[in-house]
């Protein structure tokens, strides 16, 4: 039914799977390629996109957003535009370690990870404040840049999650109460006026697999 909307569309995706997702790392920066599952997913995204009216579609330039985008782009016939205002959230020393790893090792840090993340201040580690400002802005942007048309967005949840919060307004803790998994995609319009609304969330219906991430 969103296929036909009249106005601005944005599709959040999130990355295929990865090896980090599957092995329980925390990510950040890393730079892992999709895997094998994660390269089927993609594709399976981009034939269910397919008969969106994309006009653009920006990614996060980390590996696996890259893939992910550029499969989608094929399938669609677009170019994609790498977009660091979308790249993943840093995690200083914590990226590329095992979640049991840190939760042994850091276990007043990890305490706030699960229960309120967005208090959570590590050496070397960006702030989720600071990672709601900078891609909320570049939303805006490009909702201005591509008014009244479709675009896709294709980044991390780390990323997508406070974005998401940010256009609904949604205030701390937020982080554990939107839940996305890899490949999956959701969607916002924007009117002037009234602004964001969410229409769908973690759409995954066309994953023929897939595992969900919950820490």
């Amino acid at each position: 039914m969103y296929r036909d909307f009249k106005g601005t569309l944005i599709i959040l995706v999130r990355h295929g799977e990865c090896e980090g997702n599957i092995r329980g790392l925390f990510r950040g920066r890393t730079n892992f390629p999709l895997n094998r599952r994660g390269l089927i997913q993609a594709k399976e995204l981009g034939l269910e996109l397919l008969d969106f009216p994309i006009v653009n579609v920006y990614s996060s330039p980390l590996e696996r957003a890259r893939q992910t985008a550029e499969i989608l782009g094929k399938e669609i016939d677009l170019k994609i535009n790498i977009d660091e205002d979308f790249n993943n959230i840093e995690l200083g020393n914590w990226e590329g370690l095992k979640k049991e790893r840190i939760a042994e090792q850091y276990s007043e840090e990890w305490n706030l990870w699960i229960n309120n993340p967005e208090l959570l201040k590590i050496d070397g580690m960006e702030r989720l404040e600071n990672v709601q400002k900078r891609a909320k802005k570049r939303l805006d942007e490009l909702v201005q840049e591509n008014h009244n048309k479709t675009f896709a967005v294709v980044s991390h949840r780390a990323v997508l999650k406070p974005l998401i919060a940010a256009c609904l307004n949604i205030t701390p803790p937020y982080f554990w109460r939107v839940h996305l998994d890899t490949a999956s995609y959701s969607l916002l319009t924007y009117r002037e006026g009234t602004g964001y609304c969410l229409i769908q969330l973690n759409q995954n219906k066309h994953l023929k697999d897939f595992i969900s991430e919950w820490v």
